[in-house]
């Protein structure tokens, strides 16, 4: 098989792996925002309470065919589901492509970030155990000897947290007011474990125009909602992150 042939069989297989593991992922950030715990009770429809069947779990293709409503009581389904499902198979698919049979500590870095990004753009939440999950894994995969050394990633980790710790702290002593959540310096300082610290730079200048732009787009439209121009970062640090990773290795191989 040639290397696009072989690219492509695990982009496929890291794609559905993603459909299926965006599935969780949406149930668990739909169920934690309810505060109800993920790992218990079978999955059922948000209104009726009904457990879905099998057919009924299928990512993507159960809510096309189910036309975004519960085949029992018709309520309509959280788009939030399929919008996972399809971000997390990207990510998969993305991952497989550019790393081959390694693609699933991509994968597990996206998906992390996926999980975290829809949370704080739904409540503004960084839950620590997840940016905790995400940094150990983060180190994990550098003493398994994966690229960037892990010297770079420790490094990339305290200088990602110290970086924002001291904005945010240099902003509340100003200013007599938080500006920014505690779990984002976390958040970059995990992502630095990932990436190591040469590609920080890049990933806050990508958070920064996509947050600008993001704004932009808001007073454009009008939207200034509730009086507030309140920005997710973390969700804007997860877009960022990402895509450096897939650069990154994309360059190295």
């Amino acid at each position: 098989m040639t290397f696009g042939a072989v690219s492509a069989v695990w982009a496929a297989i890291y794609g559905v792996a993603g459909a299926i593991i965006g599935s969780f992922v949406a149930a668990l950030v739909l169920r934690w925002l309810d505060e109800r715990s993920v790992l218990t009770g079978r999955s059922a429809c948000d209104h009726c309470g009904k457990t879905l069947r099998v057919w009924e779990l299928v990512p993507v293709v159960s809510f096309v065919a189910l036309r975004g409503r519960c085949a029992r009581c018709r309520q309509p389904i959280d788009p939030v589901h399929w919008r996972i499902e399809v971000v997390a198979a990207l990510i998969g698919v993305s991952a497989g492509w550019v790393a081959g049979p390694d693609g699933w500590m991509g994968a597990l870095f996206g998906w992390t970030l996926l999980a975290l990004g829809a949370l704080d753009a739904l409540a503004f939440w960084l839950p620590d155990r997840l940016t905790v999950w995400l940094a150990g894994a983060g180190v994990l995969t550098g003493v398994l000897g994966h690229a960037p050394l892990l010297s770079e990633r420790v490094i990339g980790g305290v200088v990602g947290f110290g970086a924002l710790w001291t904005i945010a702290e240099g902003y509340r002593r100003w200013r007599g007011r938080e500006g920014m959540g505690g779990g984002d310096p976390k958040l970059l300082g995990a992502i630095g474990l990932w990436l190591g610290w040469r590609m920080l730079p890049g990933v806050l200048l990508a958070a920064c125009v996509i947050g600008l732009g993001f704004v932009a787009m808001r007073h454009l439209l009008g939207q200034r909602a509730s009086g507030q121009d309140m920005v997710p970062l973390g969700s804007l640090l997860a877009l960022a992150a990402y895509p450096a990773w897939v650069l990154m290795i994309g360059m190295a191989a």
